[in-house]
């Protein structure tokens, strides 16, 4: 390392230790989230300049242990002796010391630079813990620092110590005895590598991995010359001591007396608060009759919070494309771009980011509560459904990261143990309700209930797909991985109330990922929507719709003309006076609409039949032209039914032109399967788009509309809806239901292959699944239908 270059440091730690929320509070918003080479699994790197530095960052995942039996800790071990960072920087629980330092053990043993952050040193204080950290380093090696993650205490002295330790780059020094037998066979094999010459890793601790018999350090090893005689040697130990040790738990028990030992010496008082406040929020929230409810109404609470604090930016969104639309149509020439562009771009993409608001709701949401550790309680809770499932409750750690996305849910799958367990579980993560569902929910469940009910109804349908993850994990468990489920053993961090930044930080790291996506690939998807809905060109009509509107305009000019005469107007000024009337009364009805929708109410109706008397909205006009305001109240009428009639007209070109299309092609193909849902084409269509990503459900049905509307005067996606006469809440609702259950996206289902291994089982899943949500919406929409919805 380079004295004032660059310095990469390890983080490492146990879940929930405060990891993560220093390594956002040291690195701010200079991350950059990838994959570690070769697997799946995320990889967070973050910079920070410090006293002349450039300090890396590498924020390696939470483990218990570097043992190697998930991929995560294999992935965490191969960072430290694969990438040789400068530091590693060990974050312990100070409230729960002992068990955290079973992982600083075998850090130790990797003879790399450490430095310690006893963190959470509040909460330990609290709990009136106290401890000897000069004698902690003298017995670890490492350097000691304390800190508090959450408030930011002690980040500058840890990383002073980081730097300090980076140049000095000295190792802990410190070793595990474990005992005169196995010391001696260690010493014998660590003789035989230094023989071999070739092995670049700690030799000492290669030699305790082949006693243990690692099936990754024995791959490693192997790959490296002249190690034949090393791994024949470790073999014909492990047989000649097998009958005097128990070579599986023989070397944790030697690291869990070393961390007892620390703790024991370095412990100066004793916790004096045996029951925590987390403790005594325990009794209420993992109660064993209430805990579930209360968990329930959380939910409940949370999506009617996004519901109905999002709908108001999502208003002022829709509201702003539906402006931009309408302004585009008056800069652009009417023809393919201008099509493009309204249609195209701005209907199918800002159909998905009004929704925005709401994906960042929930996700601060779901982020506040997983950082002030309910969360962890929630998988608690559960875990008593899950265990009538064949499940346990660590499983809901993977399906709570379906409500954000799939994809890192089923990787999420990683950290159980057990083969079927991870099965179901990836089997059954779809069910839960990604991010780019909520967009689709809350479009229908706005169009077609009342605000009131609407988050309701979308809490309703992810319940539902919570139900359905049971029913098919009891399943799956019966008849395709028949077994007992593994007993359910995780730690219950304490209760603290998250800080501002964390859940910010957290929040807009999910939202960017919405937003790339709708930028990138829903505007291509927008575009390829856009295409087959718009072309071919050479439609043949049924009708001649250019010598409808002469006619109708005929037949206006012959009202208009019969209207002037009968009130005697027959000069131009007279006329263009009462021209000037209309007008100003137009402007008075826009200007109310505009006003009406700002304040959340019904636009004006105004009834234009031929014996309709001129509402109220129109007093101030009328007593300011009292003689001609009775020929401009006709004349108004005349001019609205005149628009109404070209407005019609205009749908039944725009939607025979529509029925033409590629788009319309491929969805009555497939509509002989869909149409018994209750379905039609367009949603054959956006259903069929929603495979690449649900999102594309809504940009699509945004496009399809847009294209085939009212061109010079756009809607929001949701008017669209409600003026269609095929739609209705019950076909809604069966919507819904379809997108709960059928596969989830290309990029899920990609990840399922790989994390499984076989192509069986994501085909599988993409057929039970499409093949169980037919079947369910079948029999919802016909029991709709029975009982008269």
């Amino acid at each position: 390392m380079a004295e004032k270059g660059q310095i990469r440091i390890a983080l490492a730690g146990n879940p929930n230790c405060g990891k993560t929320t220093m390594f956002n509070n040291i690195t701010g918003a200079k991350q950059h989230v990838g994959n570690y080479a070769g697997v799946t699994v995320e990889k967070k790197e973050g910079y920070k300049k410090f006293d002349g530095h450039e300090l890396l960052f590498i924020d390696l995942p939470g483990t218990y242990s570097l043992t190697a039996r998930s991929l995560d800790e294999l992935v965490a071990r191969n960072v430290i002796v694969n990438d040789n960072p400068d530091v590693i920087v060990n974050v312990l629980d100070a409230s729960n010391l002992e068990r955290n330092l079973y992982l600083a053990a075998q850090l130790l043993e990797l003879e790399k630079p450490m430095v310690i952050a006893l963190n959470m040193s509040d909460v330990a204080e609290d709990m009136g813990i106290k401890y000897d950290l000069k004698k902690m380093a003298e017995m670890t090696g490492a350097t000691i620092v304390s800190t508090v993650g959450r408030t930011n205490i002690g980040t500058k002295e840890l990383l002073e110590a980081t730097v300090s330790v980076a140049a000095s780059q000295k190792a802990p020094g410190v070793t595990i005895n474990y005992g005169d037998l196995l010391e001696g066979k260690i010493s014998e094999l660590v003789e035989e590598l230094k023989q071999a010459g070739t092995v670049t890793y700690p030799l000492r601790w290669v030699a305790v991995k082949l006693l243990e018999k690692d099936a990754d350090v024995i791959g490693k090893v192997m790959r490296f010359e002249n190690t034949e005689a090393v791994i024949e040697k470790a073999k014909a130990i492990r047989e000649e001591i097998k009958d005097q040790v128990d070579l599986d738990v023989v070397f944790q028990e030697y690291r869990h007396r070393f961390a007892v030992e620390v703790y024991n010496t370095c412990l100066t008082q004793a916790p004096t608060q045996l029951e925590t406040r987390s403790d005594r929020y325990d009794k209420i929230l993992t109660h064993r009759i209430l805990g579930l409810p209360i968990f329930m109404v959380v939910m409940w609470l949370l999506f009617n919070f996004v519901n109905t604090v999002g709908a108001i930016p999502q208003g002022w969104i829709e509201d702003g494309f539906t402006a931009l639309q309408a302004w585009v149509i008056t800069v652009i020439p009417e023809g393919q771009l201008q099509s493009l562009i309204s249609d195209g771009i701005i209907a199918g993409v800002g159909a998905v980011l009004s929704f925005v608001p709401l994906i960042l709701l929930l996700f601060l949401g779901i982020s506040f509560l997983e950082d002030t550790g309910y969360m962890a309680r929630a998988a608690f809770v559960i875990d008593r459904v899950m265990r009538a499932c064949g499940l346990h409750g660590k499983s809901f750690i993977p399906l709570l990261l379906g409500f954000g996305c799939s994809v890192p849910s089923v990787m999420g799958a990683r950290i159980l143990d057990n083969y079927k367990d991870r099965m179901v579980t990836i089997l059954i993560t779809p069910f839960m309700s990604c991010s780019a569902r909520l967009p689709v929910y809350t479009l229908f469940a706005a169009a077609f209930f009342p605000p009131e009910w609407a988050g309701t109804v979308v809490f309703g349908v992810y319940a539902l797909g919570i139900v359905f993850g049971i029913v098919f994990a009891k399943i799956f468990r019966k008849y395709l991985f028949a077994g007992e489920a593994e007993p359910f053993v995780m730690e219950l961090p304490p209760y603290h109330l998250p800080t501002l930044k964390a859940t910010l930080t957290h929040m807009f790291e999910r939202g960017i990922m919405y937003l790339k996506k709708a930028g990138t690939f829903i505007l291509a998807a927008s575009i390829l929507v856009w295409f087959i809905t718009t072309y071919p060109m050479d439609v043949e009509y049924s009708k001649d719709y250019d010598a409808l509107h002469d006619q109708v305009a005929q037949t206006y000019e012959m009202k208009d003309a019969e209207t002037l005469a009968h009130f005697g107007i027959a000069t131009d000024e007279q006329k263009d006076q009462v021209n000037e009337i209309v007008d100003n009364m137009k402007s008075t009805v826009a200007d109310a609409t505009t006003q009406a929708e700002d304040a959340g109410e019904d636009a004006p109706e105004i009834e234009v039949e031929d014996d309709s008397e001129a509402p109220e909205l129109f007093n101030d006009i009328k007593e300011q032209n009292e003689q001609l305001f009775p020929v401009a109240w006709a004349m108004y009428k005349n001019s609205v039914n005149l628009d109404d009639e070209n407005q019609k007209i205009d749908e039944q070109k725009n939607s025979e032109k529509l029925e033409q299309s590629y788009a319309a092609m491929f969805g009555k193909a497939i509509n002989p399967v869909l149409k018994p849902l209750g379905f039609d084409w367009k949603i054959g269509v956006s259903l069929v788009a929603g495979l690449a990503a649900k999102e594309v459900v809504v940009s699509t049905l945004g496009t399809i509309y847009a294209v085939g509307g009212d061109t010079d005067h756009p809607q929001a996606l949701t008017d669209y809806l409600q003026n269609d006469p095929h739609f209705t809440p019950l076909i809604a609702l069966t919507l819904m239901l379809f997108i709960l259950i059928y596969p989830p996206c290309i990029a899920a289902l990609a990840v399922i292959r790989r994390e499984t291994g076989s192509w069986k089982w994501m085909l599988f899943m993409f057929c039970y699944e499409n093949a169980f949500a037919w079947i369910a919406c079948f029999i919802f929409y016909n029991i709709g239908l029975a009982l008269g919805f």
